[in-house]
């Protein structure tokens, strides 16, 4: 301390002082006392560490989270991250519940600003949990309860589930107001317009950014007012008016490189990258998204890392540049998977739906003890004998149910092998790879827009029971185009769809006509020489079912057995084996069953015609 103290005005130790003789034990405590000291952190370190040699616990972990906050704003993740959790540690040494759940939210903060979205959600519901059980909650409570509400939304906000992230902000702000905070009320309403944003309501996200805007005015905000500045640019580039943001990024930026918050410095650059291509001034475009990816990458941001690549992928299609553009747009789909990974989303929904079920559960349990405080004994015994025969009959219903979850479960991994087979995606990478070599770099773009679109596709519905036919068609679709490249885009494939269906209402089982198209491919035509045709008709009838039909021109049966047996290398049939097994389970809880008819088409002359698959799927 003394390699520093020198530096430090008398009238900050005076009040350090008069903090660990009084020894506050809030936040808003101290923080009374410490006003806009917090920010400097010179001062922060010298109060964290003679509260440390003072044994004054509240004060050191209170000093250590606003070091943190403060790294974390000029994005120096790892040192935020790394005083966070040391305050972590003080505040459970003091047994201060307030400043161990605000340690919890700020490490929280800081794994959602770089994406680690399963580390920042056990974070902020450990210390939602820890601050909502507390009965009589104070001031610092109900703040803390506010940022796990807030950083929630956010997570829910990256998972694009808006309509639950608005619930969260609202939440939030709520709170916020009663508490008076317009620092809490600038960042939920900034929130909102970016969720009313990304639902497309510009207007309604306008008057969020303006609303959070005036708060930050109020209170004096620097970096309140780049980021609002920010989001209002975006909003005008998207409303087709780029010189009215650009005017407005132009003047954040020079103030971002004042605070040297390199988060906001980045995504400046790229938002006035955007800007710039929307008036084709393309030179100064391309200089400006090359500065915010450069510093995304150095401070590991993958959002703006993405938007970047994207930016400037689109960019290169513009110069005509096709060979970079594939280059970028690999890349950001790189980032974009790596933050909205399907494991993470997943992970997170298994997480807040948990956490959802134990607090009904807790309510369930404060009910019944109510209850039975008004009950004499022989309703209580009573009630606990109808508990104990309710919780058996639940057990076993659970073991039911666990037992067709894990045979479910076992289907869609099997499924999702059985569509992203190594075979399938080696060969088509293969085939775009070749276009790259011909130098028909459209043909490569295109094709890899689809391929990217496809794999995406696949493993989102695998995740689904069940998924509109709409969403089906569009996923076979991409699957045939793909496979066509293969054949020299000699297939011809067509979907007919009866006028009396609604594609988009109409629900069936995920990925299940993919394995029979593969079938008609592989084992059908591609031991064709003449014209080779897929054709995919859907009716339905009056007695709840839906009728899908797969016809292909091939050579038959009888005639693709014969091929098959000849090879050395064969080509099992999987996929349809387990579609079967996924069909007679969603059929379970219709009234029908399915049904599978597999006809083999001849023409007059006996000679074979092709095969005919009909899938015969219940409605009701």
């Amino acid at each position: 301390m003394s390699s520093f103290s020198q530096v430090v005005p008398t009238s900050f130790k005076a009040t350090v002082d008069s903090l660990i003789s009084a020894k506050p034990k809030t936040y808003f405590g101290i923080d009374q006392a410490i006003g806009s000291k917090v920010n400097d952190t010179l001062l922060m370190l010298y109060f964290a560490d003679v509260a440390g040699e003072k044994k004054y616990l509240y004060g050191q972990t209170y000093a250590l989270n606003q070091m943190g906050r403060r790294y974390r704003y000029i994005s120096q993740f790892d040192r935020a991250l790394a005083l966070h959790e040391k305050a972590l540690e003080v505040a459970k040494e003091a047994k201060s519940l307030e400043f161990e759940v605000y340690s919890l939210n700020m490490i929280g903060v800081v794994y959602r600003k770089i994406d680690a979205i399963k580390l920042a959600l056990d974070y902020t519901q450990k210390a939602f949990d820890l601050a909502d059980s507390v009965k009589n909650k104070s001031k610092g409570i109900k703040k803390s309860i506010t940022v796990s509400l807030n950083n929630i939304g956010n997570i829910y906000q990256t998972m694009e589930q808006y309509d639950l992230a608005l619930e969260k902000f609202r939440e939030s702000l709520i709170i916020e107001e009663e508490l008076g905070s317009k620092l809490g009320m600038a960042i939920n309403n900034q929130n909102i317009g970016e969720c009313l944003e990304a639902q497309g309501d510009l207007n309604g996200a306008l008057k969020k950014y303006k609303t959070s805007l005036a708060y930050n005015e109020e209170i004096d905000s620097e970096m309140g007012r780049i980021i609002c500045d920010n989001s209002i640019a975006k909003i005008f580039i998207k409303q087709d008016r780029p010189e009215q943001a650009l005017e407005i990024l132009d003047r954040a930026l020079t103030v971002a490189k004042e605070l040297k918050n390199q988060e906001v410095i980045s995504g400046t650059y790229v938002n006035l990258g955007w800007g710039l291509m929307q008036l084709k001034r393309y030179d100064e475009a391309e200089k400006n998204l090359q500065e915010g990816l450069q510093l995304a990458m150095n401070y590991n941001l993958p959002s703006t890392i993405s938007q970047a690549n994207e930016l400037l992928s689109e960019l290169a299609i513009k110069k005509e540049d096709y060979k970079s553009a594939l280059e970028y747009y690999k890349k950001a789909r790189h980032f974009d998977d790596e933050i909205s990974s399907d494991r993470n989303i997943r992970y997170v929904y298994d997480i807040l739906l948990r956490h959802n079920t134990n607090k009904q559960s807790q309510g369930y349990e404060e009910e019944i003890r109510k209850t039975n405080q008004k009950t004499d004994t022989i309703l209580l015994i009573t009630g606990i004998a109808l508990a104990l025969l309710a919780g058996i009959f639940y057990i076993l219903y659970r073991q039911y149910q666990l037992k067709n979850e894990k045979k479910l479960l076992t289907l869609e991994q099997s499924m999702l092998r059985s569509q992203m087979n190594p075979h399938f995606l080696f060969n088509s990478l293969n085939s775009i790879k070749l276009y790259i070599i011909n130098n028909e770099q459209k043909n490569a773009v295109h094709y890899l827009n689809k391929f990217s679109k496809l794999v995406r596709k696949i493993l989102e519905a695998s995740s689904l029971r069940e998924i509109p036919l709409a969403e089906e068609l569009e996923t076979v679709e991409l699957y045939m185009n793909i496979e066509n490249i293969r054949f020299s885009n000699e297939i011809n494939f067509t979907i007919t769809v009866a006028d009396d269906i609604n594609v988009h209402q109409v629900k069936i089982p995920s990925l299940i006509l993919q394995p029979f198209l593969e079938n008609a491919l592989w084992h059908g035509l591609s031991s064709k020489n003449d014209e080779k045709k897929i054709n995919l008709n859907i009716t339905k009838d009056d007695k709840g079912f839906m009728h899908i039909s797969i016809i292909d021109n091939g050579v038959g049966r009888k005639a693709a057995e014969k091929i098959k047996e000849s090879k050395v290398l064969k080509r099992k049939s999987v996929g349809i084996a387990i579609t079967k097994e996924r069909l007679a389970n969603f059929s379970k809880d219709y009234q029908n069953s399915f049904d599978i008819e597999i006809i083999d088409l001849y023409h007059d002359d006996d000679t074979s015609a092709g095969t005919q698959v009909i899938l015969h799927i219940p409605t009701i």
